[in-house]
């Protein structure tokens, strides 16, 4: 087996079985192909495709590339994957809600990047906390709080970080294929029981068109399903930022206000969504509605901040973090409002130009060494369908500058529409999938 035979297979139209997936998975993991060679099979997937079963090939020679974790633990081993968005903060909210209710969550999460806030970078704003765990810390947080938030190690899945930093310098990166092997490689090497991915379609998602976004859910959760993990999706809609603010300190703060009670609304509707069908796919609940019930009560209950509070605890968070956490949260030295122009509704939401707003303030990567200013952002973001008079804010701007605040509020100027007629806020939860 070498490069050159499974390149030129692919040049031909040939199919790869999974002895030469699982070859080229370990020589892009060890170096034994170059950059050239990864490059030529990144473009020969993205040209030609694979059918279901080099899909699947595919993802788990990539998990084998690594380590792959495994757990002896007492309930079932649970996760969630996001396709990113804004305002989406729901992993802060359903790992400890889970595992309130009997579930450990192991979940490997990753930074922003682009216009979508990054689940760590959202943890690491409280001051203290540390993603970066050796793999004996990661199991103590798991075994004493049931759920850890974490970065991925060098050894989970290294031909996926090979294989992808030559996708994104040789435009391969929207093969259908390679994005479902990258995504499940790493989820799967955690060693889970169950899967729910949360695809994403909209104004403030990567994917705007429903085809393609069903496209992706049903590629992913099969896959996942071959693969030995029972996964379900969800489509769900980010025409608009889930919770009402964008920014790392203001997302960690609205995960708060719904850990404590003080507020709910649509994030709580897609947590308690993906959690249900998690509890009942992992032997937890009746039917995915009596868990979505089960994650409701753990909320509102106290028991998923309990668990919240024992993970950050474990994690580098201050002592008392959960009862004071106004008192830690990095705050913005300039905060202001961007007024309507005029009277009118609110008809339309830019949600990645606000998520490209809140990087124009600091707030997030144009490339992966950029460093975050966690306190930045936006909050009080009004929602679809909203009627404001002019002069009201349709969003506060926290900024470190006031130079960057005029620019942000520009921004957000351009990215929400103002109409006439009345707008129905767009239904949440689009369809399920598995």
């Amino acid at each position: 087996m070498s490069a050159r035979d499974i390149l030129a297979r692919l040049r031909h139209g040939q199919p790869l079985d999974a002895e030469a997936l699982t070859w080229m998975a370990q020589a892009l993991a060890e170096g034994g192909v170059s950059d050239a060679q990864a490059g030529a099979f990144a473009m020969g997937i993205c040209l030609n495709g694979l059918d279901d079963a080099g899909r699947v090939a595919l993802t788990l020679a990539m998990r084998d590339s690594g380590r792959v974790l495994q757990w002896d633990l007492d309930g079932p081993v649970l996760d969630k994957h996001s396709t990113g968005g804004v305002g989406d903060c729901v992993s802060l909210i359903l790992a400890p809600a889970l595992a309130a209710c009997g579930a450990y969550v192991p979940m490997i999460s990753g930074r922003g990047l682009g216009h979508t806030g990054g689940t760590l970078d959202k943890l690491e704003a409280i001051p203290g906390v540390t993603t970066q765990l050796e793999e004996a810390q990661f199991r103590a947080v798991v075994q004493a709080a049931g759920c850890a938030i974490v970065s991925a190690s060098g050894d989970i899945a290294p031909a996926d970080k090979r294989l992808y930093a030559v996708r994104d310098v040789t435009s391969t990166v929207d093969s259908l294929d390679l994005i479902t092997a990258s995504i499940l490689s790493k989820k799967l090497a955690a060693g889970l029981d169950g899967l729910v991915l949360d695809v994403k379609v909209g104004s403030g998602a990567f994917m705007k068109d429903m085809d393609e976004s069903r496209a992706l859910a049903q590629a992913l959760s099969s896959t996942a399903t071959s693969a030995g993990c029972p996964t379900t999706a969800v489509i769900s809609d980010m025409n608009q930022p889930l919770v009402p603010s964008l920014g790392n300190a203001l997302e960690v703060a609205e995960v708060m206000r719904v850990l404590t009670g003080a507020a709910a609304g649509p994030i709580l509707e897609v947590t308690a969504e993906l959690g249900g069908g998690l509890l009942a796919s992992g032997g937890l609940a009746a039917d995915a509605q009596a868990g979505a019930e089960a994650i409701l009560r753990a909320v509102r209950d106290g028991r998923a901040l309990e668990r919240f509070a024992r993970m950050l605890a474990e994690m580098g968070a201050p002592v008392g973090f959960a009862d004071d956490w106004q008192r830690f949260l990095p705050e913005a030295p300039v905060i202001c409002a961007v007024k309507a122009p005029r009277d009118g509704v609110v008809s339309a939401i830019d949600g990645a130009a606000l998520g490209m707003a809140v990087v124009g303030l600091g707030g997030g990567r144009v490339v992966e060494a950029d460093q975050i200013d966690p306190a930045v952002g936006l909050s009080e973001v009004v929602r679809l369908g909203a009627r404001v008079r002019q002069g009201e804010p349709l969003a506060m701007v926290h900024a470190a500058r006031s130079e960057a605040a005029d620019a942000a509020a520009e921004a957000i100027l351009a990215a929400i529409s103002l109409g006439d007629a009345p707008v129905a806020e767009p239904k949440l939860i689009l369809e399920r999938i598995g």
